[in-house]
């Protein structure tokens, strides 16, 4: 028997999900859980062994592969669709904040710094003439975020599902976007980082964990309500306050959403123009539902 170091945090996770579902029940790997780990800390925490798989945005794992890490992407995750965003913007309604050019002097806040939050958000923001510079940047747990908007400590909040589903029904709040409305699920495709040292120790364990969180992620777009049920008994929140999820179809790993982000640090001065390759960084290769290990195109 494997186990795998794994952080116990309070968000919606497959390997949550899965255990809960019965899918580790007569595997060869086994979660071992090691408590809550900040959101910012897990692909740095994958990179040095302290646990063996993260998920978080895939612009955590491109910048620790350019700075030496020893960690590999090894399935998709989760992605944006219109009614399921990986990310709403909330402002309170009293705020005056109407378009993206009131954000100027004001707070916005975040669950971290270095991953989707903060990229799409300055990028989005630049494209549309407004200076990053000109507005204070601050970062919080993502379930702490509601309530900073609703006390007034920040302007704006960007906030996560499960919890963005409070926000949505505070009445003291409002929506201005999502970051589908931003590029259309592009950059919302959150996959699962292992560290190289347990992926070359225990290969057919590692395929056996793709295999399983690749099961339960299909499970949850075929059964989004039942999912949400899951979430709010572990979170221990309203059901009507979660909101649903969505996954890449089979867990398998495209080019596209890889691409973005490396396109994307790039061009922010991260990483080095043409040090990383998506190919280099990602492989479907312990994915059992894949039909190759390359990173493909949609559709090819």
């Amino acid at each position: 028997m494997v186990y795998f170091k794994y952080p116990d945090n309070p968000t919606f996770d497959l390997v949550y999900l899965a255990q809960d579902l019965g899918y580790f029940k007569n595997a060869h790997i086994q979660p071992k859980y090691v408590g809550k780990i900040d959101a910012n800390q897990v692909i740095p925490l994958v990179g040095t062994g302290d646990i063996d798989f993260g998920t978080r945005m895939a612009s955590l794992t491109v910048s620790a592969v350019a700075g030496g890490a020893d960690v590999k992407i090894i399935s998709a995750g989760n992605e944006t669709l219109q009614n399921a965003p990986h990310m709403k913007y909330f402002v309170r309604k009293d705020s005056g904040i109407k378009n993206l050019k009131d954000l100027e002097g004001k707070t916005i806040a975040m669950n971290g710094f270095g991953a989707c939050a903060e990229y799409v958000t300055k990028k989005y923001l630049r494209e549309n003439h407004v200076d990053p510079a000109k507005i204070k940047w601050v970062a919080m747990p993502n379930e702490q975020l509601e309530q900073a908007l609703d006390q007034k400590r920040i302007d704006l909040a960007i906030i996560h599902p499960p919890q963005s589903g409070i926000a949505q029904q505070n009445k003291n709040l409002k929506d201005l976007f999502s970051d589908w409305d931003i590029d259309h699920g592009l950059s919302g495709m959150q996959p699962y980082t292992v560290n190289g040292k347990f992926l070359r120790a225990h290969p057919a364990e590692v395929k056996e964990f793709v295999g399983i969180i690749a099961k339960t992620a299909n499970w949850v777009d075929a059964h989004p309500t039942q999912a949400r049920e899951y979430i709010a008994k572990r979170l221990h929140m309203n059901v009507s306050q979660v909101e649903r999820y969505a996954y890449v179809k089979n867990l398998v790993i495209q080019q596209q959403p890889l691409q973005y982000w490396i396109n994307t640090l790039e061009n922010a001065n991260q990483i080095p123009k043409g040090k990383i390759k998506a190919s280099a960084i990602a492989t479907n290769g312990y994915n059992p539902y894949a039909k190759s290990s390359s990173i493909a195109y949609a559709g090819k």
